[in-house]
């Protein structure tokens, strides 16, 4: 079976090269839309939690998902909880949550792609031909759904996000606008963070 969960060519050009993990994504968002029952998410309603981490190459799954889903960065629907695992969680609050998990059988079967041998020699995928990047591309859409994904509805996950406010505040020292929720004071002026020399918390 091939999928019919296969990403427009401007979401390759978004990512910046072609490689499995981002279509990966793009089709673990895309059924986790249709999981959840709800439509590509275009204010603030779905939030998604890779549970990626850092220092590895899969990381490119989390552009498919926003790309599937509109559950973006920059809308501050998407946060990696850094567990260092090939997952993730897809939440509506009305909706509820399911996890998407990559079966190991399957990534065991196309780590034994070349791809993955130029991958691991340190070549960027945009160096890479075509002729060995798009048969382990074509392979990944040829499996099923059960042979890539473990998928797991989450009764008890609960997620509150901060409520968003347009507020904010003149730092007495750059003369910047900083929102409030990031407002310190240092020798009772509002400052940034920056300037007061305060941390984060």
């Amino acid at each position: 079976m091939t999928t019919l969960h296969i990403p427009p060519e401007w979401a390759f050009e978004f990512h910046g090269h072609r490689c499995p993990f981002m279509p990966i994504g793009y089709r673990m968002g895309k059924l986790a839309l249709e999981h959840l029952g709800v439509a590509r998410e275009q204010d603030h309603g779905l939030f998604v939690f890779p549970e990626l981490g850092e220092g590895h190459p899969q990381t490119c799954m989390m552009d498919g998902m926003q790309v599937a889903t509109g559950a973006t960065y920059g809308k501050l629907l998407m946060a990696k909880t850094f567990y260092g695992k090939l997952a993730a969680t897809f939440f509506h609050p009305q909706k509820g949550a399911v996890r998407f998990a990559l079966q190991p059988e399957f990534i065991d079967a196309m780590g034994k792609f070349e791809f993955f041998a130029y991958r691991k020699r340190g070549i960027e995928p945009s160096q890479i031909a075509l002729t060995v990047t798009e048969p382990v591309i074509q392979w990944m859409y040829d499996q099923t759904d059960d042979f890539i994904f473990k998928v797991e509805t989450l009764p008890d996950f609960k997620f509150t996000p901060v409520k968003g406010s347009f507020n904010k505040t003149k730092c007495t020292v750059c003369g910047e606008y900083v929102f409030d929720r990031y407002v310190r004071i240092k020798d009772g002026q509002p400052m940034c963070i920056p300037c007061s020399g305060y941390g984060n918390n």
